[in-house]
């Protein structure tokens, strides 16, 4: 019989500490940040509320995944459990995001199409990594979902990812903060509005004429992310959405950052060239 285990989760994120780091801070929730393996983040989030909160932790998870991959403009994974479930959800933009779940005993609930739109996505090997993931989708008696989670990081491992020691699915939260701090895991907090602009702010003045900033359409998109982040922020605060709240907050943040870029161009003494 399966192990009961405490609600907690884990968010891998396919970029470098440092591109996550900015975008962290906008889920406006404690999180710890480390490196996982060539090109990998992790985000330990903390439960402590959640526990007494009404979100399941699959939902709560959906949305922060989707902010990051949005905020980041990388694929973002959320691996989550409790005492009835696990599973993952895969985010990657704008696209549906795509997930499996297991029961505790390791009973596959999900659609066999999910794994391989998962692997398409990520750009996995389509004949191994694709049936080791279609293993996970088939009866095992000896696999729960604890094991499930460790099979899918398998072949995730593939791509670079390498959890460090004691950061592992299944573990109780409290457990993998203290893990993750030990070694040397980052502190990040929501620092207010004033001060989570400014990494976006410093990049413009570290890159002022990047493509991004000088290109021409600048402006639309600009304008583009704040039509969809308002919208967006206000329906996650209709539903007390803590993800996507964040995911509008980071699409906000995003177009106001690329309006004052097009405000740069347009101004005689600007450095970035006007096309």
């Amino acid at each position: 019989m399966p192990v009961a285990l405490a609600p907690g989760a884990l968010l891998l994120c396919r970029a470098e500490p440092a591109v996550i780091r900015p975008v962290a801070q906008l889920l406006r929730e404690p999180v710890l940040l480390t490196a996982a393996g060539e090109g990998w983040s992790v985000l330990i989030p903390s439960y402590e509320r959640r526990r007494a909160g009404a979100d399941p932790v699959d939902q709560v998870l959906t949305g922060w995944a989707g902010a990051l991959a949005i905020g980041a403009g990388r694929p973002a994974i959320a691996l989550w459990w409790d005492d009835a479930h696990a599973g993952y959800t895969l985010a990657a933009g704008f696209r549906r995001p795509v997930g499996y779940v297991w029961l505790a005993d390791g009973t596959p609930l999900g659609e066999d199409e999910a794994m391989r739109t998962f692997a398409a996505r990520l750009a996995l090997d389509p004949l191994h990594d694709v049936a080791a993931l279609d293993a996970l989708t088939r009866p095992d008696p000896a696999a729960d979902a604890r094991v499930r989670l460790l099979g899918l990081l398998a072949v995730l491992a593939r791509t670079g990812i390498h959890l460090p020691d004691g950061i592992a699915p299944g573990e109780p939260a409290d457990e993998l903060r203290a893990a993750a701090l030990e070694q040397g895991a980052e502190t990040i907090e929501w620092p207010g509005p004033r001060d989570a602009a400014r990494p976006g702010l410093a990049a413009a003045e570290a890159d002022p004429v990047s493509p991004a900033a000088c290109a021409p359409w600048a402006r639309l998109v600009g304008g583009a992310q704040l039509a969809v982040g308002l919208p967006l922020t206000a329906f996650g605060l209709a539903r007390r959405s803590g993800g996507w709240t964040a995911a509008g907050a980071i699409l906000i943040a995003h177009g106001a950052v690329s309006l004052a870029y097009d405000r740069v161009r347009a101004h005689p003494g600007g450095r970035c060239p006007r096309d």
